[in-house]
């Protein structure tokens, strides 16, 4: 059993079966793709940006922020000082109950960036494991 287990998890795909699993088996979800490498303008969602406003914070940390309170392990990826010093500044606040709720109803259960039902894509998937 592995200890950790990089996912895609973002505010679109939240993956909260596959955690709650996870914590049961004992393992721990990271998430891969936290801001969802910018995709359905994740930086520039409306909802992000008012609960980033009312906190006085980046959308980024905002959702850092929610993954941390949702036990999920985050990893960002920046070459950039100012980001990377952004990306740990989330410890001075705290998301309430309803900035989670509003986060939630932004999942859409679906990857962004494949389909697990693609038969291709599951092929190919399946191609690259058993060549490792």
């Amino acid at each position: 059993m592995p200890a950790v287990d990089q996912v895609e998890t973002n505010p679109f795909c939240q993956q909260v079966d596959t955690q709650e699993l996870m914590k049961q088996k004992g393992v721990q979800i990271e998430s891969w793709a936290p801001f969802a490498e910018g995709r359905n303008d994740l930086f520039g969602n409306e909802t992000l940006a008012t609960i980033a406003t009312q906190h006085g914070k980046s959308i980024a940390q905002v959702v850092l922020r929610w993954l941390v309170q949702r036990g999920v392990v985050a990893i960002p990826k920046s070459v950039h000082k100012a980001r990377i010093a952004e990306n740990f500044a989330i410890w001075d606040f705290e998301l309430s109950g309803a900035d989670m709720e509003a986060i939630a109803a932004l999942d859409t259960g679906c990857s962004l960036f494949f389909s697990h039902q693609d038969p291709q894509w599951v092929r190919a998937l399946g191609t690259r494991v058993l060549d490792i």
